[in-house]
């Protein structure tokens, strides 16, 4: 199979983690006699700097023109970039929420999962009468409707300055997204926990509505529904209750972040971003860290495991998926660590600590 792929590195650490995603999606190739092809492209702040804004046409018909988009890291730090002095429709998340819209990707997918070999690093107590913990969940939330692409304005209002967001949903881009859901759980464990705030929100109360309404063509899936408060707290009080989590856009970006913290390091966790049909986006989870950026200390799994989602989803490549997910285990299984998953304890002496780069050979080698 040959694989086109657009390339967004971004800002940050975004190139240096697109570098070894690339290395292994070469390795993958060249172990399993595939061909691939990237096209890099510009987008966020550096984008703004070549151009003046995060976002050109050129780079949204390049990604539309591909199988796939691999993507890094957007923005810089808030406080000194310049960017930020810029309004914040020209700011670098902005590429962010207009590439979306553009590409018409309306379901994020991020799983949280504890690897066994860094359990110890979970933040979370231990369950009452467990040795260990074992939590595997996916987080699938709504991308391109709700709060974020609502209208907004700030004015003068009656002489006190006021601000508006409005949170709007249809009914449609509840059912697609909550399709997608339950989708994923028939290949998982057969759960859907719908998050909304339905006994405050018109915009919940309808979400809840159409799920049931969704629901009914998947008798075989469980579906439970969820304050979003509550989802929060049962997050860190008991994750191994949650299989697939299904929420809208705001809910999830926060819900997300939480569920990717519990496992010890969001440097681990990967996402996907996916239109109807083959076509996805893929991303870590985690920002552009301008603090570290350029010191090759970056944990490249994350996006190494986006590339293994986009094998998987984009590609229906699920033998070379397996690969590069086993790889990834298995070089933790060996001791290799980035700096941000070392031990701050005297058990630090039982790994090798590996820079940005190192980590991609090790998963190489193991692929």
């Amino acid at each position: 199979m040959h694989l086109n792929i657009a390339c967004i590195p971004g800002d940050g650490i975004g190139p240096e983690i697109v570098a070894e995603a690339k290395k292994v999606l070469n390795a993958v190739c060249d172990r399993y006699g595939h061909t691939i092809e990237y096209k890099d492209v510009l987008m966020g702040g550096c984008s703004i700097d070549a151009y003046g804004v995060p976002l050109t046409q050129e780079t949204i018909d390049i990604c539309k023109s591909k199988d796939a988009v691999l993507m890094g890291s957007i923005g810089g730090d808030a406080k000194t970039s310049p960017w930020y002095q810029l309004e914040p429709s020209k700011r670098p998340e902005a590429g962010l929420l207009a590439i979306r819209k553009a590409l018409g990707l309306y379901a994020n997918l991020r799983p949280a999962y504890l690897f066994d070999e860094l359990a110890g690093s979970c933040p979370l107590a231990m369950p009452k009468g467990e040795k260990t913990r074992h939590f595997d969940l996916i987080i699938v939330r709504e991308l391109t409707g709700g709060l974020y692409f609502g209208e907004r304005w700030t004015k003068e209002v009656d002489g006190v300055l006021t601000a508006q967001d409005t949170l709007r949903y249809n009914e449609n881009e509840i059912r697609r997204v909550a399709k997608t859901a339950f989708e994923i759980a028939r290949k998982r464990r057969h759960k859907v926990t719908s998050v909304d705030k339905a006994n405050v929100l018109d915009s919940s109360r309808l979400w809840r509505k159409v799920v049931h309404e969704v629901a009914k063509d998947y008798p075989d899936v469980e579906v439970n529904d969820m304050l979003v408060d509550n989802t929060a707290m049962q997050l860190v009080r008991y994750p191994e209750q949650f299989d697939v989590v299904l929420t809208e856009n705001m809910f999830g970006d926060i819900l997300s972040d939480e569920a990717a913290m519990i496992t010890g390091s969001i440097g681990m966790l990967p996402s996907a971003s996916l239109k109807e049909g083959s076509f996805g986006l893929y991303e870590p989870s985690h920002g552009s860290a301008p603090d570290i950026a350029g010191k090759g200390i970056a944990n490249p799994i994350a996006t190494i495991l986006s590339a293994a989602m986009m094998l998987r989803f984009s590609f229906g490549l699920t033998k070379e998926a397996d690969a590069v997910e086993n790889a990834v285990k298995k070089t933790l299984a060996d001791g290799y660590r980035s700096i941000d998953l070392m031990p701050k304890d005297e058990t630090k002496s039982q790994f090798t600590q590996q820079n940005c780069s190192e980590m991609g050979d090790r998963i190489c080698e193991r692929i």
